[in-house]
């Protein structure tokens, strides 16, 4: 069974069990969205194409987590006006995990979710601590210092010698 659905102006055939990258969309990793705007539905022997999306049909799915695209580079340039640009791009994504295809009257139970666990993004590390605690924290972690003994002063850099003068060109008064 598979649907030809709708997500944020984009259509994708989706299948249950299947992930997929989308456009962000507004949710919190871990939560169940349920994608209503069902464009077609088969089932393998009848095919229910909507004018424009099927009634009663809807999409469950759980969002994995959100992250970033591939980089896209875009350049830009006028021949033979000095004008070159580039400029790179990563579109925002949310990605997916589809839980269900429902039919009419059909309700998901979340509890029987087949999705695998959020990802935690890379970035998500503990607040860092204030300044205050930080100072505390390097004086308890830092060795105690030994005093130091004074260094002998370093030599005094010899005076650097004028440059010498160049003489003038002779000028030769043959002709």
């Amino acid at each position: 069974m598979y649907a030809i659905v709708d997500i944020a102006g984009q259509q994708f055939k989706v299948s249950k069990g299947q992930k997929l990258k989308v456009h962000r969309l507004e949710a919190e990793a871990g939560k169940h969205v349920e994608l209503d705007n069902v464009l077609l539905v088969s089932d393998g022997k009848t095919i229910n194409v909507g004018t424009p999306k099927v009634d009663g049909f809807r999409i469950s799915a759980k969002v994995l987590n959100h992250g970033k695209g591939d980089k896209e580079l875009v350049f830009k340039k006028k021949r033979r006006k000095g004008y070159q640009k580039l400029n790179g791009h990563r579109q925002y994504l949310t990605e997916l995990w589809i839980e269900a295809i429902l039919g009419k009257g059909e309700k998901f139970d979340a509890s029987k979710s087949t999705a695998p666990a959020p990802r935690v993004e890379r970035n998500a590390a503990p607040k860092a601590k204030t300044n205050a605690a930080k100072a505390t924290a390097a004086k308890e972690a830092a060795p105690k210092k030994v005093a130091a003994k004074k260094a002998a002063p370093a030599k005094a850099a010899a005076p650097k010698k004028a440059a010498a003068k160049k003489a003038a060109p002779k000028k030769d008064d043959k002709k």
